[in-house]
């Protein structure tokens, strides 16, 4: 189903337009933590449930850095095309559209090549302790074959959010996350494959996720009757995303290599904090990326307004995206500080020492009540996004990071142990928080507006 966001309440559209965002994130965060859940709980022992939990979560922040070019491909993709459906030029955006589509498969598979080339080495360079290597090392080796499927979700779902369509890809989604979660089952519970079980199920249920997707959106693309045969691949085209995607990867990329320097130092905590970190990450991005599809949903009603040149629509999106943002992470601190021992514990199995439970609640309870504070950042940083006014929004990100990994370093040897990394979360929110306002107040998102 098509969404015109330029036309109507902004904030009925934009609620009804992100609720199927919320629940994509949902369910792709839930079939994420299943495989945590899944390969802990099922292990032959509680120390071995550990281990492998260990080994899944240390690999987490490498796959991240693939996640990253992806969804950084996905939003310079997603703020062209719907800039280009807002203006109405549907010619253009079909380019734009076989554009994208063959540039990220040629990126996908080189990052395939350089990923299976360089597993063993990039595991060592995160100093992963000896007991978990070989398991997580292989996890990863056999995500990174599945890296063209993911790519290809990642920008097939990102136009057709581009177009006001979240519902495809809540049902994509569901799909995935459904033949994921059954196939970590059978895998692990049943054949008793362990990590490699959990791995390969990612990579079934990516793969067909990716491949329908593709399939999906081919036959939605044939639907607009523009009357004139549309380039395949424009270099002009391939220029304005790359304006927009390499400012986005460059980003998400720059968050994940921040991630993999933090993760370097919880490794030196041992396998007890890599377990309990990995625990409560999950649990936290599950939170942060349901309160992120409120801004998602936001990055596509900006740029559709943008393409319409509907400028004064954009400061109701924009409180309307916050309310809902802030109110949902309110929900999640409500949830999450008074249940965080029984969340935490759905991940490990009986018999599991307690210091990884403890590890799991000392980050919960620094990063949780500061949720409010993130989400301000993540509704402004949508509208600088949605009208590709990416350098203040690459400016607001990297302070964040820069600051956080800076602290989580230098807290690390003051204080000595994992807690000093865990307090570098709320410091670095409240320093991107405050750019994002400052950028979208001096009006940093009207300037230099596209020419479509």
């Amino acid at each position: 189903m098509i969404t015109d966001l330029t036309e109507g309440s902004p904030s009925k559209k934009l609620f009804w337009f992100s609720m199927p965002l919320l629940l994509s994130v949902a369910f792709q965060q839930l079939y994420q933590m299943a495989d945590s859940m899944i390969v802990g709980r099922f292990a032959e022992s509680a120390q071995a449930g550990e281990l492998a939990l260990a080994a899944v979560g240390a690999s987490y922040p490498i796959t991240q850095l693939f996640v990253a070019v992806a969804t950084g491909i996905n939003i310079g993709t997603s703020v062209l095309v719907s800039q280009l459906f807002g203006a109405k030029r549907y010619l253009r955006m079909k380019t734009a559209i076989s554009t994208a589509l063959i540039t990220t498969t040629v990126v996908s598979l080189l990052l395939t090549l350089f990923g299976a080339i360089c597993t063993n080495g990039l595991m060592s360079a995160l100093n992963t302790s000896a007991d978990i290597f070989a398991d997580a090392s292989l996890y990863l080796r056999v995500y990174v074959f599945g890296l063209l499927f993911l790519f290809i979700y990642n920008v097939c779902t990102g136009i057709f959010n581009a177009m006001g369509d979240s519902r495809t890809p809540l049902f994509l989604l569901i799909l995935s996350s459904v033949g994921n979660v059954i196939l970590d089952v059978v895998f692990v519970a049943i054949l008793h494959w362990g990590v490699a079980g959990v791995a390969w199920a990612t990579f079934i249920a990516q793969g067909a996720s990716g491949v329908f997707a593709f399939f999906l959106l081919m036959r939605r693309v044939r639907t607009f009757d523009t009357g004139h045969h549309f380039i395949l691949f424009a270099p002009e085209m391939l220029r304005r995303l790359t304006n927009y995607a390499i400012p986005s990867i460059a980003q998400q990329s720059f968050v994940s290599v921040g991630n993999l320097i933090i993760q370097y130092y919880v490794n030196l905590c041992g396998p007890t904090v890599i377990a309990g970190f990995s625990v409560a990450n999950r649990i936290n991005m599950f939170a942060l990326t349901c309160c992120m599809s409120f801004a998602s949903g936001l990055s596509s009603y900006v740029a559709q307004n943008i393409g319409a040149r509907k400028l004064d629509r954009v400061g109701p999106g924009l409180k309307a995206g916050g309310t809902f943002s802030v109110g949902l992470g309110i929900v999640f601190m409500m949830i999450y500080l008074p249940l965080a021992n029984r969340i935490i514990s759905l991940f490990l199995p009986a018999g599991s020492a307690s210091g990884v439970v403890d590890v799991a609640r000392g980050y919960l309870f620094t990063v949780v009540p500061f949720y409010v504070v993130v989400c301000i950042k993540f509704v402004c940083d949508s509208v600088l996004r949605g009208a590709g006014a990416m350098r203040p929004f690459m400016i607001t990100t990297f302070s964040d990071l820069i600051l956080r990994v800076v602290l989580s370093i230098a807290l690390f040897y003051v204080i000595g142990n994992e807690h000093g990394i865990w307090m570098s979360w709320p410091i670095g929110w409240f320093l991107g928080s405050g750019l994002s306002v400052f950028f979208y107040k001096t009006g940093a998102w009207r300037k230099d507006l596209p020419t479509l």
